[in-house]
């Protein structure tokens, strides 16, 4: 099977390979074709990806190209994880909405709705590419902001795109951890949109041991959303929160922290990759072994805002991964038959009530030969189907402004995004996107 990765350059890329090389079915991936606009990423990320198929027998090929097309002709799955604007523009996103006393972050608030203004026309190109020439591909999205990505990407080629994230299979891995269960024998009630869901049962020999967890203090402290949001308030919710809903339940903390600190999560990441491709341009011997030091680092610093001064994340935590296992799942279960049962970005189709049948939801649901079907889950709490439905009207009018280039538009969607609490400042910030990052700009003065 032929494997085409959007973003081939980026710096998560040696995570799926690494996967592939684990996999020693019959019918597995044996070819892997790199997709980036940038040619010395792409032959950087190459020189790792050959040192980590070597010590293994026939891994799968590697094709490195800055051409679209010829990435994605003849691919079964697509693996799309792009960056639109690079991090540079990930650095303006925060610092726009963070001069304006908001919450300056990647995925949440203003600063992913810049990201998906960006980003959106790109993913429909991507989309119209993988129809015209290679229409029996699946889609694996995991471009953020993946849940309103994959919705406009699905516009164009309908179910055959799937939303993935590794926010909510990690989350679900620890309960069932904190419990001493294993997390292959559990089954969770996850419900809500990407970045922005609870977790409300953990099910194990037909019991729901959720209520265990919240109500033991050295269990629920010992997890990383346990000390993230508070006992009390966990229980107070009766559901442990996605990590990215502390953005929202805790708003004012998390921009004083940001601000506070000598850089965003965007400047050190900015500096610390621009740090690697300039040691991988030298073609050190241990390209490997360099990649994986600075991904610890990474990992080790990630939602560091949300932590306190001293506090070290879990070292299963550091370790990371996740999303990379989901991909090589849903391939298994689609091309060979091999069901799965997962978390995943998929149209709603009655699967939450109250939300759009065709919406995004971010639900378990059950991975076979025809796809991803998503598993019905009880009804959200009116605080949680009142956020969801107030987030997913703001990402279709992103969705809409990126298509239309109406001004106005972008602007309601900036306005009526519950992290933004004004239509003046709104305005402000649609004028600062567009002023710092030209992608943005060029939504709304293409011809």
């Amino acid at each position: 099977m032929r494997l085409a990765i959007l973003g081939g350059g980026g710096f998560r890329t040696p995570l799926v390979y690494g996967a592939l090389l684990t996999d020693h079915h019959d019918q597995r991936v044996d070819e892997v074709r790199l997709h980036d606009v940038d040619e010395s990423r792409l032959e950087a990320i190459g020189r790792v990806l050959t040192q980590m198929g070597a010590d293994h027998d026939a891994p799968p090929s590697v094709l490195t190209t800055t051409d679209l097309d010829e990435a994605l002709e003849g691919a079964d799955f697509v693996f799309s994880a792009i960056r639109v604007g690079g991090l540079e523009g990930r650095t303006a996103d925060e610092r726009v909405a963070l001069d304006l006393g908001l919450l300056g972050q990647e995925t949440t608030g203003p600063g992913g709705l810049s990201f998906g203004l960006r980003t959106l026309p790109v993913a429909r190109h991507v989309a119209e590419r993988v129809r015209a020439v290679a229409p029996d591909a699946w889609v694996i999205n995991f471009t953020n902001p993946a849940g309103m990505i994959t919705e406009a990407m699905q516009q164009v080629l309908g179910d055959r795109v799937v939303g993935i994230c590794d926010s909510p299979i990690g989350l679900g891995r620890r309960a069932a951890a904190t419990l001493g269960l294993d997390p292959l024998t559990t089954t969770v009630d996850y419900v809500g949109l990407n970045h922005l869901g609870w977790l409300r049962g953990v099910h194990s020999a037909g019991e729901d041991v959720l209520p265990r967890l919240l109500a033991d203090d050295a269990l629920l402290g010992s997890m990383e959303e346990g000390q993230l949001f508070g006992l009390d308030w966990i229980r107070t919710l009766g559901a442990i929160p996605n990590e990215y809903l502390y953005y929202y339940y805790f708003t004012r903390d998390a921009v004083a922290s940001i601000r506070g600190a000598e850089q965003t999560r965007g400047e050190y990441l900015l500096d610390q990759q621009r740090s690697f491709y300039a040691a991988m341009a030298a073609s050190p011997p241990d390209a490997l072994g360099e990649w994986d030091r600075v991904r610890m680092e990474r990992n080790a610093t990630y939602m560091k805002e949300a932590r306190d001064e001293g506090e070290e994340r879990d070292e299963h935590d550091v370790q990371g991964g996740g999303y990379e296992g989901v991909a090589l799942a849903i391939m298994a279960a689609i091309s060979r038959g091999e069901p799965a049962s997962l978390i995943l970005n998929v149209r709603n189709r009655g699967a939450v009530r109250g939300v759009p049948e065709d919406a995004v939801v971010e639900v378990p649901c059950t991975v076979d030969a025809d796809g991803p079907k998503p598993l019905p889950v009880s009804a959200l709490t009116p605080h949680q189907l009142g956020l969801v439905l107030q987030v997913k009207g703001v990402e279709r009018l992103t969705i809409s402004a990126s298509a239309t280039g109406d001004e106005r538009e972008a602007v309601e969607a900036f306005a009526l995004h519950p992290l933004v609490d004004s239509v003046t400042v709104a305005r402000e910030l649609v004028r600062g996107y567009r002023a710092r990052i030209p992608a943005v700009d060029a939504v709304f003065t293409r011809p």
